[in-house]
């Protein structure tokens, strides 16, 4: 029984490789049952040979941004893939240096067909740590607070939450009296949990990985925009605007700004020349 913690990841903080993945931004996936080309094929990834370890990772992306001539808006990225086996299966890990991008959603359902995809990512200086499970062609549970879950089984992961650290009640919800854990050695312990791999330095170091660069992903059309604010003092403000509300005050406002400015003047009376009345 795999009884892996938060404890058993605390190498990252003395990590220089796990350092440069925080401050680059980064996403880690494991594909279970894929082999590292037909990964790289499913992300629509341009083959790009091999890189040994994490070393020839960051030089192929180093170089693919300097040919970008290092354009930060530029999203596509150099990804690595490798096979590694598990207790019982055989998975694909694939580290990217992305900015947490990871695998589109799409992307990561269509692997997990028969299957499961377990994913976590940081997206560099920001505060942002996002951890996905899919199965069988379903988000299960994702997160960037564990208190916070979504998918379609939200709830299912809060014993293993539990158990590798993560300060949770038996409901889900935050234990506030527990002690804090590190978060991101929990997401790993976590990872591990479903998948029985292991992430060490030396195994993502030493790696020989396939390597491919991933196109820029079309940005997703969107249906509205919710306001969610709740104050210091509980006070929440919750306010929803469709795409058609949104773009009829847009076309509105765009009307207005168009529309011919009218000045209007009125004259002040001369300076000591005050009106004279009829018939004066």
């Amino acid at each position: 029984m795999n009884l892996v913690t938060a404890h058993d990841y605390a190498w990252i903080r003395t990590s220089p490789l796990f350092l440069h993945m925080m401050e680059s931004g980064y996403s880690l996936t494991l594909i279970r049952g894929w082999a590292p080309n037909d990964v790289l094929h499913a992300m629509q990834a341009e083959p790009r040979g091999t890189g040994e370890g994490t070393a020839g990772l960051i030089a192929a992306d180093d170089a693919h941004r300097a040919e970008s001539d290092y354009d930060y808006w530029d999203e596509s990225y150099v990804a690595g893939a490798f096979s590694t086996s598990g207790p019982r299966d055989d998975w694909t890990l694939v580290l990217g240096f992305d900015g947490g991008l990871g695998i589109v959603d799409a992307c990561a359902r269509r692997l997990s067909k028969g299957g499961r995809v377990v994913a976590h990512s940081a997206n560099g200086g920001k505060p942002i740590h996002l951890f996905h499970w899919f199965e069988d062609g379903e988000l299960r549970t994702t997160f960037e607070e564990p208190s916070a879950r979504d998918g379609n089984a939200p709830d299912q992961l809060v014993p293993l939450l539990r158990e590798v650290g993560f300060p949770l009640t038996p409901e889900g919800r935050l234990e506030e009296s527990a002690p804090d854990v590190d978060r991101k050695a929990a997401t790993l312990a976590l990872a591990e949990r479903l998948t029985g791999i292991r992430v060490t330095e030396s195994l993502l170091q030493e790696a020989t990985y396939a390597l491919g660069l991933v196109p820029e992903q079309p940005g997703e059309e969107w249906t509205g925009v919710v306001i969610d604010i709740t104050d210091a003092h509980g006070e929440r403000l919750h306010r929803e605007w469709t795409y058609e509300e949104i773009a009829t005050a847009s076309d509105r406002a765009r009307e207005e700004a168009d529309a011919p400015v009218v000045v209007t003047y009125n004259e002040p009376p001369a300076m000591g020349h005050p009106e004279r009345g009829p018939g004066e």
